[in-house]
């Protein structure tokens, strides 16, 4: 199998890892889009957990990580259901991990034992425990590919970041001691600030906040008015909204109408209709200078206003007015 990849490039991809990419439960995030509800508001923001979850691997690859890790990676968002992190919101669950609470279960279901087994491996030594996969994650504020590929890949993808500004960034990425590492401390500034543009300018933006929360509405009620069940959210976006949208509950199909995408919105923080807060995401990532690694926080006055600002950001959260829901 050949892959092309928006951001590593071409590489060719077999055996266990081919048969894993093949599988239904990775075919099935194709479906689920990076950003939840946000692509039902603008169609461009149509990131998938596949193309993610391709992108993951290919960079342990790409930085020397062993296979198990590669197979790791390809997995790790396995079981993240329908809108991805709109769950969390719906069962308002504050570390925003359903996706991780459900794993095993979602594993078990699936052929991937039967692929793993059938190359030697055994799947509870691969996917549940990620801490042995130092590549793959880390806890907050260090890099890892996870946070890496998705930051990389959304803004790429959204036009926030040249192919230069990306190349030039894994030309000083490297792995340490088991971890990610940077070479210049120009390249940890680059990176903080695109991480900004990440968590605050798409995940808080005022049309993804506004998405979101009417999505999160609609779904509460169908689980209460049992139109749909938590099995049903291991279907696809798509899937998804086309059984709130068969469904007979107004209620339901009132709210879903609004989500589109001829909204408009703004950020008011003086009249407001919605207001969320999301999990903090800091990053401060681990540099090499003059043969001492070092946080770059330490070492740069921009990594650390950066960091004030992400911080500042989400204890205030984002204050949305709504212009016009109606459709155009």
């Amino acid at each position: 199998m050949i892959i092309t990849d928006r951001i590593y490039g071409e590489f060719r991809v077999d055996g266990i890892l081919e048969e894993i990419i093949r599988s239904k439960p990775l075919q099935r995030l194709k479906g689920i889009h990076q950003g939840g509800a946000s692509y039902l508001v603008n169609p461009n923001w149509n990131v998938t957990r596949y193309e993610h979850s391709i992108g993951v691997m290919l960079l342990i690859k790409k930085l020397g990580g062993s296979l198990e890790e590669q197979i790791a990676g390809l997995l790790h968002d396995i079981s993240h259901t329908a809108f991805s992190h709109v769950i969390d919101f719906v069962i308002e669950n504050d570390e925003e991990n359903y996706h991780e609470k459900i794993v095993k279960p979602v594993i078990e279901g699936s052929d991937i034992p039967n692929i793993l087994n059938k190359y030697g491996y055994d799947y509870k030594e691969i996917v549940l425990d990620d801490s042995v996969w130092t590549i793959l994650e880390q806890p907050a504020p260090n890099l890892c590919a996870d946070r890496v590929d998705y930051t990389l890949r959304d803004m790429s993808a959204y036009g926030q970041i040249s192919p230069l500004d990306v190349k030039l960034f894994l030309e000083n990425l490297s792995v340490k001691d088991g971890k990610m590492i940077l070479h210049n401390i120009e390249a940890a500034e680059w990176f903080t600030e695109t991480y900004y543009k990440e968590v605050i300018d798409f995940f808080m933006h005022p049309l993804n906040i506004y998405g979101c929360d009417f999505l999160v509405k609609a779904l509460k009620i169908a689980l209460m008015k049992q139109v749909i069940n938590l099995d049903d959210l291991l279907r696809t976006d798509d899937e998804v909204m086309d059984i709130l949208r068969s469904s007979e509950n107004q209620e339901i199909l009132s709210i879903i109408r609004k989500i589109h995408p001829g909204v408009i919105v703004k950020e008011d923080p003086c009249s407001w209709d919605l207001h969320r807060k999301t999990k903090i995401r800091i990053i401060d990532p681990a540099v090499l200078h003059e043969g001492i690694l070092s946080n770059s926080s330490v070492l740069s006055q921009k990594v650390r206003a950066t960091g004030k600002k992400i911080l500042k950001k989400a204890a205030e959260g984002s204050f949305v007015r709504i212009v016009s829901d109606e459709k155009r």
